[in-house]
């Protein structure tokens, strides 16, 4: 089978301009297309390819919001007879019901959906290792060998793990671990907006890790949740069946009543936080935590990190509590156990406060 070594990115966004960062990166010849002049020119100024094809690309990749992608799709199968046609659309099984009613040739397509984004979008918040180490989901429903050849290449040349499932399979398991946090999250941020601004200035890590996603772009995410709102739906209805329950258990506590429902539905969230796979999945993670005072001043955490790669111990994980109007901000690094000593006496020998 040849070597992947030409790609055509159709839609140069976050996503489309990470792709082609990660690929130039590995000398791979990438034509840039977008509707925008000013993303295009902006993405190619970034170094993620160039705007001119030249040869006939081997794949193309089309980043576009869902409700264009089909249609594109088929396109590029048109316009480009030899090429493997992907995607990245986070919806697949209403992809390719759109591509068959269009008739286009679905020989030569595969879905795809790499695992990775930020809040931000656009070619100014594109990275080139955006997906390194993160799941890219390959949904295939025929046997084109030389076509998932060349997508599994391409994935593995931007750092990312191929991961390979049915289209209705990928719906499912995305409504749960994607679209699902994005609407409880946008719900919870809501609330926000009718409670007293004083009550919202104590504000504590908590709030602002489930609330962090809500920041994300309200159009694209309107036809995410549009076309997988038959797997979404019913985890929907299972959320506000729990909730009406945990309100009643609540109300049972005010009026006196017992602690057991509560103490399970929290403990369902333990047992349920510990099957989330990887390296800070779990309730049982063994890590211990050096929680280090930073002062609010330019450049402090920056030599704090410095300074714990001097003493030579690897931190397993960083969240960074900061209070309104606080003077220091608690840096809380977690380690493992036999490294928590060391971590801690050197820190207090090069003048660090721990809490």
């Amino acid at each position: 089978m040849s070597e992947l070594n030409s790609v055509k990115i159709v839609g140069a966004g976050l996503i489309g301009t990470s792709i082609g960062l990660a690929l130039k990166r590995k000398d791979i010849e990438v034509w840039l297309e977008d509707n925008s002049e000013t993303n295009l020119r902006l993405a190619i100024e970034y170094g993620a390819g160039s705007g001119a094809i030249q040869n006939p690309p081997q794949l193309v990749i089309v980043c576009l919001p869902p409700d264009k992608t089909a249609a594109q799709v088929a396109e590029e199968l048109q316009n480009h007879p030899e090429a493997i046609v992907t995607d990245v659309a986070s919806v697949k099984t209403s992809i390719l019901t759109e591509l068959k009613t269009l008739a286009a040739d679905t020989s030569r397509y595969i879905g795809g959906h790499p695992m990775a984004g930020r809040e931000r979008g656009g070619a100014i918040a594109a990275q080139a290792d955006l997906f390194f180490a993160r799941p890219w989901i390959i949904c295939s429903d025929q046997e084109n060998t030389e076509a998932l050849y060349k997508l599994r290449a391409l994935i593995r040349l931007t750092g990312a793990t191929p991961v390979e499932m049915s289209y209705e399979q990928h719906d499912r398991a995305v409504a749960l671990t994607s679209h699902l946090p994005q609407l409880l999250s946008s719900i919870l941020a809501g609330e926000l907006l009718d409670q007293d601004s004083q009550d919202i200035s104590l504000s504590g890590q908590g709030l602002r890790d489930m609330t962090r996603i809500a920041n994300s772009d309200p159009e694209l995410w309107t036809q995410i949740l549009s076309k997988n709102a038959s797997s979404l739906a019913p985890l929907m209805r299972s959320i506000a069946d729990r909730m009406n329950e945990a309100a009643e258990q609540i109300e049972s506590l005010a009026n006196g009543g017992g602690l057991r429902g509560v103490y399970q539905l929290l403990t369902n969230g333990n047992d349920g936080a510990s099957r989330i796979p990887g390296k800070h999945g779990g309730k049982n993670r063994g890590y211990q935590t050096v929680v280090v005072m930073v002062d609010d001043q330019a450049g402090e955490l920056a030599r704090l990190l410095q300074e714990i790669g001097s003493v030579g111990v690897n931190i397993e994980d960083l969240r960074l509590e900061h209070s309104p109007g606080a003077q220091i901000g608690l840096a809380e690094l977690d380690v493992l156990p036999e490294s928590y000593e060391k971590l801690a006496s050197e820190l207090v020998e090069l003048g660090w406060r721990l809490a």
